[in-house]
């Protein structure tokens, strides 16, 4: 089977690499010189013939520019996956496009860095038609050690924008509690250690979500939205007498204060969720019996 590998950055190199060593032949276009590879002078020369294409590229632009450049090399029942961390509405427009030459294209984003993508731990976020996910799912892996079917064409990378988003507001929040911990006199390594001893800390933070916040399940609490508005409360005092700015931690505070006004003092504390819900006009409410072995 001949693949087409376009973009050998960080991490379209290493990718590539990788296809090659599972004994895939590769058709391969970069800007760049690159060497190890069959390398093609333009993209349409390294797609022609191609059954499945790879792209990873910087960005939407760089993606949407190839489509006038492949659409005619790219033969008919072929699969085109972008790995590039892409725009929702891009990449439904490229699937739109590339239907009407019956070339099925994919989101694919993928999360690991360039060391998963060294070393084949990555995950690998695919949405568009399940049939050539299930198809070409072998080559995928070759790829990545954790492929996921997640949706129709654009879910990839509403995925992979989530996980993104997600991971930079937890590292703001972060940069928060640790300046103040180690502003009121705890040394780092030792507030590190004493983080991922409790309760949160020992269970990763989305290993939680199946508890409380997808099947709404906020009564019994575990722990009170009454306690942990005292203990934010504490904790921003504690901030302010250490001079410590805490814009996330207000936030919080401030949701906590929402759910006391509505009359959830005693309910569970991750009740807040119901706050940004309404807000958003969602609800992201799963049936429990769906979450059982979710983790596992």
């Amino acid at each position: 089977m001949k693949i087409g590998f376009i973009g050998l950055g960080a991490m379209g190199g290493p990718m590539a690499a990788s296809l090659q060593r599972a004994g895939h032949s590769l058709a391969v276009h970069d800007l760049r010189l690159v060497e190890g590879f069959d390398r093609k002078s333009s993209a349409a020369e390294a797609t022609a013939g191609c059954e499945v294409l790879f792209t990873s590229l910087p960005g939407p632009a760089e993606v949407q520019s190839l489509v006038p450049q492949i659409q005619s090399s790219l033969g008919k029942a072929a699969a085109w996956f972008d790995l590039s961390t892409n725009s929702p509405d891009v990449v439904r427009r490229i699937h739109a496009e590339m239907a009407k030459r019956e070339v099925h294209f994919l989101d694919a984003p993928v999360s690991g860095g360039p060391k998963g993508a060294q070393s084949g731990k990555l995950a690998i976020w695919v949405g568009g038609d399940r049939e050539p996910y299930e198809k070409f799912l072998p080559i995928l892996k070759s790829i990545g050690d954790q492929p996921l079917y997640v949706g129709p064409i654009g879910a990839g990378s509403v995925a992979k924008l989530a996980h993104n988003c997600a991971s930079f507001s937890v590292q703001a929040a972060l940069a928060e509690i640790f300046t103040l911990g180690v502003k009121a006199g705890v040394e780092p390594v030792a507030l590190l250690k004493a983080l991922r001893q409790g309760a949160t800390g020992r269970k990763r933070t989305f290993d939680r979500l199946p508890e409380h916040w997808l099947p709404g399940r906020f009564d019994p609490a575990d722990f009170t939205v009454r306690l942990a508005h005292k203990d934010a409360t504490l904790a921003l005092q504690m901030a302010r007498d250490f001079g410590v700015p805490m814009r996330i931690g207000e936030i919080a505070l401030g949701e906590l204060a929402a759910c006391i006004e509505r009359g959830w003092a005693e309910r569970d504390s991750r009740v807040a969720m119901t706050l940004q819900e309404e807000r958003a006009g969602v609800s992201v409410r799963v049936p429990a019996e769906k979450l059982q072995g979710i983790l596992d």
